[in-house]
């Protein structure tokens, strides 16, 4: 089974910045992809960014050039800088893996941390 811990969520101020943390355990064979979701009260849920094992990210339109997603392999943990926050991004963020593991096959499933809320007020 895999465990993903997430860390960094609280309250900022407009325009400052938070750092998200997600570190998964478990037996782990290897990690495709990292990333975070984020849904805020009667909104849908958002990709906010992902990263793959090669390094290549992708971001949601709304965070590109403020966030940046990086990852240690080594650590299987991935990070999410967030910089010039705004209220409208308020919201629970929820940290994924898309895992490898061996379970008498080889078995690929996403995972999922407990979700961390980020609010960003005055």
């Amino acid at each position: 089974q895999v465990q993903l811990v997430e860390s960094g969520g609280g309250l900022v101020q407009p325009g400052g910045s938070l750092m998200l943390s997600c570190a998964a355990s478990g037996s782990i064979f290897s990690i495709n992809a990292m990333g975070w979701y984020r849904q805020a009260p009667g909104k849908e849920r958002e990709l906010v960014a992902t990263i793959v094992s090669g390094g290549g990210t992708r971001y949601a339109d709304s965070v590109k050039g403020r966030f940046t997603i990086s990852r240690d392999n080594a650590k299987n943990t991935a990070y999410l800088q967030m910089n010039s926050l705004n209220a409208e991004d308020t919201a629970v963020y929820s940290c994924y893996a898309n895992a490898k593991t061996y379970r008498g096959i080889w078995v690929t499933n996403d995972y999922w941390g407990q979700g961390t809320q980020v609010t960003v007020s005055s």
